[in-house]
């Protein structure tokens, strides 16, 4: 005798209070074995599929593609099927016999203007890949004490990872048409990349219309570090390029987002924020709740800089060389408990922009790379924000953060501190300034800094010498 199931969202190891639905691997009516891949699920920072947590009958789905689940509700129903394996009571890995428990304080944040919440919410361990990345966003769910990786599933013959599969919807290639180079021959996103760049594999006039390659992330926005940062802070920059309509899924792993305001875009209807917007929403309300922000705003000048400066890196080793002399900025603060911890290494948050919104990795102990050493470690967080790959882990835990948005626009800022960090760095755009010299006047480049600070942990005095110290730091040739 048969009896059903309710299997509830469980948590997916992101610490997030809910997750959008990308894809379902079946029906209602289907039958499902265990462990088989029920539906590929989106959170801020991965794609994750869920497998089957039982065998049987699929009775109900709760929602569709780009629908928003909560954590612990029912996602789906099942009549078991006894004559299928089953998992036992005592097996039980948490994806079905109970709610998952509801999120006690706000999530880490995956992006938003400034950092993220290193300290509120608990991070799992990331799942270690038993082979090499073949450009595939692999996602991770919490399995009891193990992780289960997600796996490349064959529909139609062609293997390959849901978030493969939406990017193939989105750019309009058909997969069974894809050249594939990845282990066992699953296709991988540069495969999908490149089948559509050379247009050698377009999918039925049914798809989605091809649309160009979303641009990679850009390590600045309200936060950040851009890719060439000395020519946007100098030259000028050309126009970004309109920003594609994106199909009900999202693209190469990456988080859905709200469409921008376009004639295209715009129907002046409420719109559901998803993925990394939901939340930077969460997190900014949570920020503004908690901190007291002061923000300290002066110009840096570099006229004394040997060409061949890297911009960003100098304001790393500034920050590093301001933390040692100031420790009270380079610090977490519990406003609950009323306590500060002054943190002996520097780890700085770099924020990421992206279309979708901003990811804020940790680039961990600053203050023992040399300025290689920085570059190469930002190019590597970049690279891995661009394919997801990043590990949940390396978007939280940092000690301070830095901020660019003068890549784009502004001078000044108040960038967002969220707890538990005490104060964030921003640089606005450089432009070149008359100012007095002995004897006369001279034209020097100059580098606008704000500094915000949690007035809670540390006083206008130590804000004041952290700036200076940074500033000094600065005006050093090299």
């Amino acid at each position: 005798m048969s009896s059903n199931k309710s299997f509830h969202l469980p948590d997916l190891g992101e610490g997030l209070p809910d997750a959008t639905i990308v894809e379902w691997f079946v029906k209602v009516g289907d039958v499902i074995k265990l462990d088989a891949p029920l539906v590929s699920m989106e959170t801020a920072k991965a794609v994750v599929e869920v497998p089957a947590p039982c065998s049987g009958t699929v009775l109900k789905l709760a929602g569709a593609a780009g629908d928003v689940v909560i954590t612990g509700a029912v996602l789906a129903e099942f009549e078991l099927d006894p004559s299928l394996p089953q998992r036992a009571d005592a097996q039980d890995t948490g994806h079905s016999h109970h709610h998952a428990p509801a999120p006690t304080a706000a999530a880490p944040v995956a992006s938003g203007t400034a950092a993220a919440a290193p300290a509120e919410v608990a991070e799992p361990e990331p799942a270690k890949p038993e082979r090499a990345d073949a450009g595939t966003v692999v996602g991770a769910m919490q399995s009891s004490d193990q992780v289960r990786s997600e796996a490349a599933i064959s529909v139609g013959g062609v293997r390959a990872m849901p978030a493969v599969r939406a990017l193939a919807r989105k750019l309009g290639v058909d997969l069974s048409r894809v050249e594939s180079s990845g282990p066992d021959g699953v296709v991988s996103m540069d495969d999908v990349k490149r089948a559509a760049a050379a247009g050698s594999s377009p999918a039925s006039s049914s798809s989605p219309s091809a649309a160009a390659v979303l641009p990679s992330p850009r390590e600045g926005g309200v936060g950040g570090e851009g890719p060439g940062l000395a020519q946007q802070t100098f030259s000028a920059q050309p126009l970004p390029a309109a920003v594609p309509t994106r199909t009900a899924l999202s693209a190469s792993g990456k988080p859905m987002a709200t469409r921008p305001p376009t004639a295209a875009a715009a129907t002046g209807q409420p719109e559901q924020l998803k993925g990394v917007r939901r939340n930077m929403a969460r997190v900014m309300a949570a920020a503004h709740a908690q901190v007291v922000p002061t923000t300290l705003t002066d110009d840096a000048d570099i006229h004394a800089w040997a060409p061949g400066n890297d911009i960003t890196v100098r304001l790393i080793r500034a920050i590093v060389r301001a933390a040692k002399a100031v420790p009270a900025m380079n610090a977490w603060f519990d406003g609950d408990k009323l306590t500060r911890t002054l943190h002996p290494q520097v780890d700085i948050g770099i924020a990421v922009d992206t279309d979708d919104g901003l990811f804020v990795p940790a680039l961990r102990n600053a203050d023992v790379l040399d300025a290689a050493g920085v570059r190469l470690a930002l190019d590597r967080l970049r690279a891995q924000v661009a394919d997801r790959s990043i590990a949940a882990s390396e978007l939280s835990g940092y000690t301070i953060s830095l901020s660019n948005f003068g890549m784009f626009a502004g001078k000044y800022a108040t960038p967002v501190v969220v707890p538990p960090c005490v104060a964030i760095l921003a640089a606005g755009r450089g432009r070149h300034q008359v100012v007095p010299v002995m004897g006369g006047i001279e034209t020097h480049k100059i580098i606008p800094l704000s500094l915000t600070f949690d007035h809670r942990a540390a006083t206008g005095g130590e804000a004041a010498r952290f700036l200076r110290a940074v500033l000094d730091d600065l005006a050093l040739p090299g």
